[in-house]
């Protein structure tokens, strides 16, 4: 930025007295002297305006769109239409039940972006989430678990009440699962949706805990209307013990990888499902892709603090990179994210096998937590996959994943989202 102080200064000691702390309260206060001095020239006024409009950055739109939102997530095969309670849960301490929800430390503010470093990002900020006001703007789910997960999902209020959803002492969202020690049924547990609904867009998660143990099935993902036809993106996810994150895509026919080869695909992970991301052609299972980084989900992931989730989303395709604390790069904390530099992604789906405009739109954000159910609990027996070397049924000594869930409160106190921001940004 070149501003010449000598015209500057020239037109402001022909339009209001110049004292020296008028350049030091910054460019608002030179254009409130500058609007006072109307009737003292309105030439000179535009000249002073004019001299200082490339120190001014223009807020953007940042108002929620209001329009109502279904949703159909089944991977078991069933459908659903789900709505929402549109209250929000805030307040709250960093002590939650029988669990703790232990905060970071680390605060929750971003550095604000320089104007330079603003202007040198195409993506511009649209929606941010954090803080007290986290929960507003977001709609409670409270159907029947699409997936068939043990879960009665609680609204706003409730959920609230019952110290399931809050802000705790580091300033920090926390989403947990009830730890009563028994109860019937089922166990109660959150998921929330935001009414921000967008097409193409570049999501920016940064947690410090995701929820973790036998049973459980946590993720974080874009979701758009009339599953799939809309297009599913799972970005952070996985189930019980496991330890790797898996980003998957679930579309309408016609949707693919055009590689299985991570190098071909220019990826740090690797491909553990079909090419296909369809659903009809997967039974559900979509194109699915695990992370290499056993800090990248569960317990790893939260022993460091925990770090940032991007998912970028734009006519060239779609990418998930993932970012430990230590090592966030410094444009996203600034708040002009560069994509370009952040290097090789967890997992790519390029447009020129899966048409970004054409099975992606209208997506929302959604976080959950679900109990057992067609992954979690279909897997109960399962082996082989990183932190589940061992199976829950195992591990646990129980026959069924159900019967875990609802004998076993004091085994999800580790089963809690604890989230700095979600930050959701778009190119116009």
């Amino acid at each position: 930025m070149i501003v010449r102080f000598p015209l500057l200064l020239f037109l402001l000691a022909n339009v209001a007295p110049l004292d020296a702390s008028l350049l030091s309260r910054g460019s608002e206060s030179v254009v409130r002297a500058a609007t006072r001095a109307q009737q003292r020239g309105v030439g000179l006024v535009r000249d002073v305006r004019l001299a200082y409009s490339s120190m001014l950055i223009g807020r953007s739109d940042d108002s929620a769109s209001q329009q109502p939102y279904c949703v159909n997530v089944a991977s078991n095969g069933s459908s659903l239409t789900g709505g929402g309670d549109s209250g929000g849960g805030s307040g709250g301490g960093s002590v939650v039940g029988s669990g703790t929800v232990r905060p970071s430390g680390t605060s929750s503010a971003v550095p604000a972006a320089s104007s330079s470093a603003a202007l040198s990002s195409p993506w511009k900020l649209k929606q941010s989430y954090e803080g007290s006001s986290f929960f507003n703007g977001w709609s409670f789910f409270t159907n029947t678990d699409p997936t068939g997960g043990t879960v009665d999902y609680l609204d706003g209020s409730a959920a609230q009440s019952a110290n399931l959803t809050g802000v705790n002492s580091a300033g920090n969202a926390y989403m947990r699962v009830d730890t009563t020690p028994v109860v019937s049924g089922a166990r109660k547990s959150v998921r929330i949706t935001t009414d921000f609904t967008y097409t193409q867009a570049l999501i920016v998660l940064d947690a410090v805990h995701i929820p973790t143990g036998c049973g459980t099935w946590p993720a974080f993902w874009s979701n758009g209307p009339n599953w799939p036809a809309g297009g599913e993106i799972d970005i952070v996810e996985g189930v019980n013990t496991y330890t790797n994150d898996q980003v998957t895509l679930h579309t309408n026919t016609g949707c693919s990888l055009p590689s299985t080869d991570a190098s071909t695909l220019g990826i740090s992970g690797t491909l553990v499902s079909s090419q296909d991301c369809s659903v009809s052609g997967t039974g559900d299972t979509g194109c699915g892709v695990r992370s290499t980084a056993t800090n990248s989900f569960g317990p790893g992931f939260n022993s460091m603090g925990g770090g940032v989730y991007t998912m970028g989303w734009d006519d060239s395709g779609i990418t998930v990179h993932f970012f430990p604390r230590s090592s966030i790069p410094s444009d996203i904390t600034s708040g002009a994210p560069n994509p370009s530099a952040w290097g090789t992604p967890i997992a790519s789906f390029p447009s020129s096998s899966c048409n970004t405009t054409e099975f992606f739109y209208d997506h929302s954000a959604i976080f959950d937590t679900t109990l057992c159910g067609a992954w979690a609990g279909d897997g109960w027996a399962s082996t082989g996959i990183p932190g589940q070397e061992t199976s829950c049924a195992s591990m646990t000594n129980t026959a069924t994943c159900a019967d875990y869930v609802l004998n076993n409160g004091a085994a999800f106190n580790e089963a809690y989202w604890e989230v700095k921001s979600v930050n959701i940004y778009q190119k116009s």
